[in-house]
């Protein structure tokens, strides 16, 4: 047992898929779950999760050694400030949010004033999916999981927290929360927009009738993705929006440097695109393990 007691704070995808792999690995003596809804009680024993969920915050958080947040950002401050009665001195609060910025300069401060420790985290791991319905133990596998310490973070915190991660076979990778939310803009936010816009565009309903029936695979694997939460992508977006715009001006200028190739006839130019997108995309598979969607 790594933790005596753990409380996750939400019962989603993610929270669902921790709880899972916290059961099967026997990390925790205690494992609660916090959820607002009487029916999300019963998707958690359908989906496993017996004698887990529990609508009463304070009793989830209180006695914690580790405590998860694994809300939508808009929510976790206000459910933090809820949680403050009840978490224990000394306890370590993370999350699985995928901005990091604002959550760390949020949540750090309020957390110390209960005597914990707030030390950010961000699994790269998820689904289009969503609910606890969804979830699965194996979601974690192989995936990377950010963590964002700060200079006020525990070294012993910090790193109980990398030994929980590895535990559920994540690999940890530390970086600032500033960095992090530089990195994920581009490869993960920024993708979402994209296939969003994709979605968007081709299956606007003004265009023939037929422009749907013409989408095979290649336009369902691209926009696979849009398919997730709109409300958790929207507060994705606000809450990474200077970074997610200098991404989404360098991919414009990038677009309009393929556009005016295309209208010219640059032959050059067009295979050269193509050419090191496929080389890069190529090299990057056989380096990384990524954990598959499935």
């Amino acid at each position: 047992m790594l933790f005596r007691k753990i409380g996750l704070v939400g019962v989603g995808l993610l929270g669902g898929s921790l709880a899972l792999a916290i059961r099967e690995r026997q990390l925790a003596e205690v494992l609660q779950g916090y959820v607002r809804r009487d029916t999300s009680v019963t998707e958690c024993e359908q989906a496993g999760l017996k004698n887990f969920a529990n609508r009463d915050l304070l009793t989830v958080v209180r006695d914690s050694d580790l405590v998860i947040l694994c809300t939508p950002l808009a929510q976790m401050r206000a459910l933090a400030e809820l949680a403050l009665p009840a978490l224990k001195a000394g306890a370590i609060i993370t999350d699985v949010g995928s901005v990091k910025g604002s959550v760390v300069s949020e949540l750090e401060p309020l957390v110390a004033r209960a005597g914990a420790h707030f030390i950010g985290a961000h699994p790269m791991a998820g689904a289009e999916k969503m609910g606890v319905a969804a979830a699965r133990a194996g979601l974690f596998c192989n995936a990377v999981c950010v963590l964002t310490p700060t200079i006020k973070s525990p070294a012993a915190g910090v790193q109980k927290l990398e030994e929980f991660w590895r535990s559920i076979a994540s690999r940890v990778l530390k970086l600032t929360p500033h960095l992090h939310d530089e990195l994920v803009a581009r490869c993960s936010h920024l993708p979402h927009v994209v296939a969003a816009e994709l979605a968007n565009y081709v299956l606007n309903p003004n265009h023939a009738p037929e422009q749907p029936m013409l989408c095979a695979n290649g336009f369902r694997d691209t926009t696979r993705i849009a398919a997730g939460s709109p409300e958790m992508w929207r507060d994705i977006a606000l809450a990474n929006r200077t970074q997610l715009g200098r991404a989404l001006g360098a991919f414009i200028n990038d677009l309009e440097e393929v556009r005016r190739a295309v209208e010219t006839g640059d032959v050059k130019a067009i295979e050269q695109f193509f050419t090191t997108a496929k080389q890069r995309r190529d090299a990057w598979c056989a380096q990384t393990a990524s954990p598959s969607p499935e």
